[in-house]
């Protein structure tokens, strides 16, 4: 499998679901970029999942920088999403420069948060494709929970959907809606959507790696989780524990 162009995800649309996931470090990217995934994504959500941090801001553009160029070495068959961190994109300038850097660390396009459509068209307008991401924004949020569902605030998710498509992303992550607005706003835009609790009628899903893996005892209601990595690694370790510690059994002479 060919990495896909931001072209080659446009087409997508109404088509063959998007697959994406995230990655974070070198022997991630190396396992996941073998599984015939179309993205991957250096999620902003790595100060959450892998380095400890309540809340997503707590991480800025050098940290996501190591991240990407980690990932990037690992990866060699699958378009890798960058996302850009709270506080790196405040003004059109600054968020051309702080893509450009994550491009440069190995990214292939990048993601922001919010209808800010003016630093997505100097983004687009520097050569740098953009993904969007609507309905919960981590990055700005007071607390994760469902967005839009009162027809005020469904109505002003769908229009920041609209604004980012006639901007020119290729791609929309649509994040905690009602499946009927995710299913409206995939309807209603032409770039393709990729979802997280938000239903099945996106163009495409994403999940978190260290939640599809078990790699942490908890994870979100909406974690698709495949494996229990976790209780396998403290057993392992327990029982390398244990043997180091066991005395050695005699030997006749």
């Amino acid at each position: 499998m060919s990495m896909l162009s931001p072209k080659d995800i446009l087409s997508r649309k109404g088509g063959e679901r998007l697959a994406m996931l995230t990655a974070y470090d070198y022997p991630s990217a190396v396992a996941v970029d073998r599984c015939g995934l179309d993205l991957i994504l250096v999620g902003d959500s790595l100060a959450e999942v892998e380095l400890g941090h309540s809340s997503t801001r707590a991480i800025g553009l050098a940290e996501m920088v190591h991240h990407v160029r980690a990932v990037r070495r690992g990866v060699t068959e699958t378009h890798v999403v960058a996302d850009m961190p709270a506080g790196s994109y405040e003004d059109p300038a600054q968020a051309v420069a702080s893509a450009a850097s994550l491009i440069e660390a190995g990214g292939d396009s990048v993601k922001l948060e919010g209808a800010l459509v003016p630093q997505v068209e100097a983004i687009i307008g520097a050569g740098i494709p953009v993904m969007g991401h609507v309905g919960l924004l981590p990055q700005t949020a007071i607390s994760y929970r469902k967005q839009g569902t009162s027809p005020d605030t469904a109505a002003q998710i769908l229009s920041d959907a609209r604004r980012l498509d006639a901007a020119g992303v290729y791609a929309i992550v649509i994040e905690a809606v009602p499946d009927d607005l995710a299913a409206e706003i995939t309807a209603a835009v032409g770039a393709p959507t990729i979802g997280i609790a938000a239903g099945a009628d996106t163009d495409g899903q994403v999940q978190v790696i260290t939640d599809l893996l078990g790699l942490l005892p908890d994870a979100p209601g909406h974690a698709e989780r495949r494996a229990d990595l976790f209780s396998q690694t403290v057993r392992a370790v327990a029982e390398y524990a244990e043997d180091v510690r066991r005395p050695p059994v005699p030997t006749l002479e």
